[in-house]
């Protein structure tokens, strides 16, 4: 697979408390929440315990109880640092992740950030945001063009290491040759529509899109940290 990333403090926040991941089997966001940049703590203790667990997988297939230890482990790993460190109490970090095998990947999430699938000119939100905008759009209290101006459209639901135990969401999803999968935190996808998506990312050049989609955000307003990666599939098993 050839993957494509960015990420950028955006124009208002101080710090940038996203972090990534890009192994040769493993991609990952994290978008870290937390005051005295406990975020930024949240979410490297995140892709740091999901490298470790990773390389000691050395690539080989892993069942969908494995992704759902490795983030809890992360959550863990979290939680105890922030009970250690007063600096930390309360710190967190969403996290979307995805380890590729042959002809699939398991899809770990947790939070808001998302994944999104381009396959044939069409794309699909594989994650299902941990947020309140969200409870209510599927509850049908508000419409998605609502959830972007609503005053809560920042409070998630689910997060790693904010509590001592985290509901995790795993799904194996087909990876195919062709396929663009996109990992972005809501600093990117806060600003952008599924349309836009397709006309920046589809069946263009990789880099070009990163930096499309980086001052997309930045143009929108940049109020957030801004973190993607673009994942492409070449060839089945890669």
């Amino acid at each position: 697979m050839k993957v494509v990333s960015r990420t950028h403090v955006g124009k208002v926040r101080p710090l940038n408390e996203d972090s990534l991941l890009v192994t040769d089997n493993l991609v990952l966001v994290a978008d870290g929440m937390g005051g005295h940049q406990a975020g930024e703590v949240a979410s490297a203790l995140a892709v740091e315990t999901m490298k470790n667990l990773a390389e000691k997988a050395k690539g080989k297939e892993i069942s969908v109880k494995t992704a759902v230890s490795w983030v809890r482990q992360a959550n863990n790993a979290i939680y105890m640092k922030s009970m250690e460190n007063p600096e930390c109490k309360g710190m967190g970090t969403t996290l979307t992740a995805l380890y590729f095998m042959k002809k699939h990947a398991l899809l770990s999430h947790v939070g808001d950030s998302r994944c999104y699938r381009l396959r044939d000119h069409e794309i699909e939100q594989l994650s299902q945001d941990h947020s309140l905008v969200a409870e209510l759009i599927r509850k049908g209290e508000i419409t998605k063009e609502q959830a972007k101006i609503h005053p809560y459209r920042n409070v998630i639901t689910r997060a790693l290491g904010t509590d001592a135990t985290v509901a995790v969401d795993v799904q194996d999803v087909d990876a195919l040759p062709g396929d663009l999968f996109i990992l972005c935190t809501d600093g990117l996808s806060n600003y952008i529509s599924d349309e836009e998506f397709i006309e920046i990312c589809d069946g263009k050049d990789m880099e070009e899109a990163a930096d499309t989609l980086l001052n997309f955000a930045l143009e929108g307003g940049g109020r957030d940290n801004i973190t993607l990666l673009l994942i492409f599939v070449e060839e089945v098993g890669k």
